[in-house]
């Protein structure tokens, strides 16, 4: 599926208009809601663009419904139909992002762990001058960098992704945010010029899946973060910084990712400051898999931030 970028920007207006708002939570949370309303339609915006449920055609004011279907994103069942987005919201802002539920391998996620990730920026941003250049390094649909960027007003914007319908809402938000943006399908690698700041929420979840927008490697997880940070330290200018939010598994109380990083900043003469922003954030997944394998006791939600000196 191919979204359209204007037309979901001028959506994101339409709903601002109509005063919509919108805090995403957890899949657990958002299917436990929907199973209390099993068989209901959808009675309002929030129905449609919040909890996904199915609506009726008159439930969508003004051009609202023509918007969603010219954006490519509105999906006929039966007598019925469902957006194939969410809209969250966030600082201020509104957020196209995937429906629920998520179960496609190119989902595009937005739940809690932006929203932590977003208060991370926000505290470390007071510390930070504008950058020139602003890349969001595994982008999704922009929430990171489009939030760092109306606080720190960088002169270039960069999104980062693998996965082009992620890119295509984040130009959806961009749009809607007003920011000028630049969208790279691909790595780090593919950024051209001189990069002064990077920001990075990666997949950090040892998934057997192996879904793009979650799974995060080796070291039960932590290994993309790990490799990220490598990455960035390589590319960023003289002085330049990177803002890395992720989570960490703790086996029998060490942060295996805490020494990884340490032992990363050292080698690149690099500064790190680093700080346990959650203890214990997506318990549900230590029941089995790798990591009641490896004795994991619980993922912390971490914030790293990474200085070239």
């Amino acid at each position: 599926m191919t979204f359209s970028p204007e037309p979901l920007a001028a959506l994101l207006e339409a709903l601002d208009n109509e005063g919509y708002a919108f805090t995403t939570v957890t899949p657990a949370t958002h299917q436990r809601v929907l199973d209390r309303r099993r068989g209901e339609a959808a009675a309002d915006l929030r129905d449609v663009f919040g909890w996904s449920m199915e609506f009726g055609r008159e439930t969508l004011p003004g051009d609202l419904f023509g918007l969603l279907e010219e954006g490519g994103a509105l999906e006929r069942r039966g007598e019925r139909y469902r957006s194939l987005i969410r809209v969250a919201s966030l600082s201020g802002r509104l957020f196209a992002h995937s429906a629920f539920p998520t179960d496609e391998g190119d989902s595009v996620f937005f739940g809690p762990d932006t929203y932590r990730f977003a208060r991370f920026i926000e505290a470390a941003a007071q510390d930070m001058d504008a950058p020139r250049h602003l890349v969001d390094l595994g982008a999704g649909a922009g929430p990171g960098g489009i939030s760092a960027a109306g606080l720190l007003e960088p002169e270039a914007i960069t999104l980062v992704d693998i996965n082009p319908k992620a890119l295509c809402l984040a130009e959806a938000n961009a749009l809607a945010a007003g920011l000028e943006v630049e969208t790279v399908t691909g790595s780090l690698a593919d950024v051209s010029g001189e990069i002064d700041l990077v920001i990075a929420n990666p997949p950090f979840i040892a998934d057997p899946e192996g879904r793009d927008y979650r799974d995060g490697g080796e070291m039960l997880g932590a290994g993309l973060s790990l490799d990220w940070a490598r990455q960035s330290l390589e590319r960023l200018a003289e002085g330049g910084t990177m803002l890395l939010y992720t989570g960490s598994p703790i086996v029998q109380g060490e942060d295996r990712l805490l020494a990884a990083l340490a032992e990363l900043a050292e080698e690149r003469e690099a500064s790190l400051r680093y700080e346990e922003l959650d203890p214990d954030i997506f318990g549900e997944e230590l029941g089995g898999g790798a990591y009641a394998a490896a004795g994991v006791e619980r993922i912390a939600a971490i914030g790293a931030v990474l200085r070239r000196t």
